[in-house]
């Protein structure tokens, strides 16, 4: 009991830094291979170093003659927590690099603060390797113990949503070459939390290779994360950026592919969707709101009872039933309005993301959200005009079909990784821009019964060569 509390703290403390130490293995099974032939010619930095396991490695392939010369010339390890600090220089001193020696090169610095510009007056060039603390802005927030980071989010760096994309920025303004960095994989494939911080790196830098993890790698957090090695461009361009990438998946197996990432989606893998429902976007589109809120109620007290799962209220693995007693046009509103969204994969096959029926899942009426709302729970969609019933369940199966058409085709890259799991794919999360963009792109077949009697079959027979024909046809 008492090491698996001890585990708890370890990752609570762990997750308030964001704060994730590398193996050594993650060195040398991916990242040495690519700099081994190139050792001499760099200074190999760490700022953000934990206990050196990115870049002390190295001296593995130094001979012992030369190894402290190299120490001296080569290599600068940084860190904020004078811990890990102290554990560098003990982790140098096992390479055979005297401690007064290692000391001189490896020291406590926040270096999210400020470059530390010694380092660029040095004759040789910097070659930046680190797994950088990643910890998203809205938890920040959330966490008292976690807002002292807030300081790093403002003036130039204010809208960038990650500790790792200031890291990075940092880099980018000191005019570093050559990085390569361990960071979330939402930086590939977010949507609001990475949008700007692409723009505004992928302007500067190009991806030359990426890998991309789906199986866990870190003990202390259940990311999906990406090693991706960026090399800064003679001149800054916003120009489509081609690159090869490799997903290594759960059970070992590789999957190597090519990424297209456009400037006009934000450099955001697996566009492709995104294309999809900007051509389809419906001139006469639905309009979508999200969430049934306390304020919906308060405003609309009335006499008629109405049957909801509380959204605020989960306990036992299970959302808490309540009744309602609202006006008769809120309660018709509900009641007609039988849709909600699922944003995150449970895990199971039949708990993938997209639009599901209310009644079905919880045998209630509506989703009510009594605190504040939370992207991850079931959210209650109600969308105007208000269509029927029937046109609600074809709306249901075209998006989880277009969702499902485009998870295969593009290895779900068009979502983002949600959390490490055991599930038999990766867990995927759905925006809510997203799901608002494909209900938008939903044909509008009412005025031709025989047309959306074959949209109904397309999408039944999983055929979306004839779902497009049709949809290009009523466009």
């Amino acid at each position: 009991m008492a090491d698996k509390l001890a585990k708890i703290s370890e990752r609570h403390y762990r997750r308030t830094l964001g704060v994730h130490l590398t193996s050594k293995d993650i060195f040398n099974r991916y990242i040495f291979p690519r700099i081994k032939d190139i050792l001499y010619n760099y200074i190999w930095v760490d700022l953000y170093a934990g206990e050196g396991n990115l870049v002390l490695p190295i001296l593995n392939s130094v001979p012992n003659k030369e190894r402290i010369e190299f120490f001296k010339n080569h290599i600068y390890l940084f860190d904020i927590q004078k811990d890990m600090v102290e554990k560098s220089i003990e982790n140098a001193i096992g390479y055979g690099i005297p401690k007064d020696i290692a000391k001189i090169n490896i020291f406590q610095r926040d270096n999210l603060a400020s470059f530390p510009k010694f380092l660029l007056k040095k004759k040789i060039p910097i070659f930046h390797i680190t797994n950088p603390p990643y910890l998203y802005l809205g938890f920040i927030r959330k966490h008292k113990n976690a807002q002292i980071h807030l300081k790093y989010f403002k003036e130039e760096n204010r809208g960038y949503q990650d500790l790792y994309q200031i890291a990075m920025m940092n880099d980018l303004r000191n005019n570093i070459e050559h990085l390569i960095y361990i960071i979330p994989s939402n930086f590939l494939f977010g949507s609001s939390v990475s949008n700007k911080f692409r723009n505004d790196l992928l302007k500067h830098f190009k991806i030359e290779k990426m890998l991309i993890f789906e199986t866990k790698i870190f003990e202390y957090t259940g990311m999906n994360i990406c090693i991706g090695f960026f090399k800064k461009k003679k001149s800054p361009k916003s120009v489509i950026m081609t690159f090869k990438g490799i997903k290594i998946k759960n059970d070992n197996k590789f999957i190597e592919r090519e990424y297209k990432l456009k400037p006009e989606y934000n450099y955001r893998g697996g566009s492709d969707f995104d294309e999809f429902v900007h051509y389809y976007k419906n001139k006469s589109s639905l309009n979508v709101k999200y969430y049934l809120l306390k304020k919906d109620i308060d405003e609309n007290l009335g006499d008629y009872p109405i049957k909801v799962i509380n959204s605020s209220d989960y306990n036992s693995n299970k959302y808490n039933k309540l009744t309602l007693t609202v006006n008769k046009n809120l309660k018709e509103k509900i009641e007609k309005n039988i849709l909600y969204v699922r944003t995150v994969d449970t895990g199971s096959y039949k708990g993938r993301v997209g639009l599901y029926v209310i009644k079905d899942d919880f045998q209630v009426d509506g989703i009510y959200v009594s605190r504040n709302t939370y992207r991850t729970s079931p959210i209650h969609i109600f969308i105007e005009p208000t269509i029927s019933i029937e046109e609600q369940y074809l709306l249901k199966n075209y998006v989880n079909f277009i969702l499902e058409h485009f998870r295969e085709n593009l290895d779900s890259d068009f979502l983002t990784t949600y959390k490490y799991s055991n599930a038999d794919y990766t867990r995927k999360y759905l925006g809510l821009t997203q799901t608002r963009e494909l209900i938008q792109s939903f044909p509008n077949l009412n005025r031709n019964l025989e047309i959306k009697g074959k949209f109904q079959d397309a999408i039944k027979n999983r055929d979306f060569l004839k779902v497009n024909k049709i949809m290009k046809n009523s466009f």
